[in-house]
């Protein structure tokens, strides 16, 4: 993440016209760890046609109320602030792909 990226508020990354994949984690979760790789290759295969961020339930506990994250990991794809797609489990790069194209200019 560059410096830029580290200034704005969440709510202005999600609300821009690029989509944004939120998946929402913690670090003691088996499955959020196997999923990790997963989205690593959707971003190296979208490049710059989306945003992936990653957010720590235990340490943004307001995000995780607001969005109601029952479980992790938990993916959410925003786009100019609506949510698009939300998905709980472990989920494979192929659905991932298929949720975000349509979306991605």
């Amino acid at each position: 993440m560059n410096n830029a990226a580290r200034t704005e508020s969440f709510q202005e990354i999600i609300r821009g016209d690029k989509p944004v994949l939120v998946d929402f984690y913690a670090d003691w979760c088996g499955p959020c760890k196997m999923q990790a790789p997963t989205l690593k290759q959707l971003a190296d295969r979208m490049g710059d046609k989306l945003r992936i961020l990653k957010i720590d339930i235990d340490r943004s506990r307001a995000a995780a109320q607001q969005y109601q994250i029952q479980s992790v990991p938990t993916l959410i794809l925003f786009k100019e602030g609506k949510i698009i797609w939300r998905q709980s489990g472990v989920q494979p790069l192929h659905r991932l792909e298929a949720m975000v194209k349509p979306h991605a200019g």
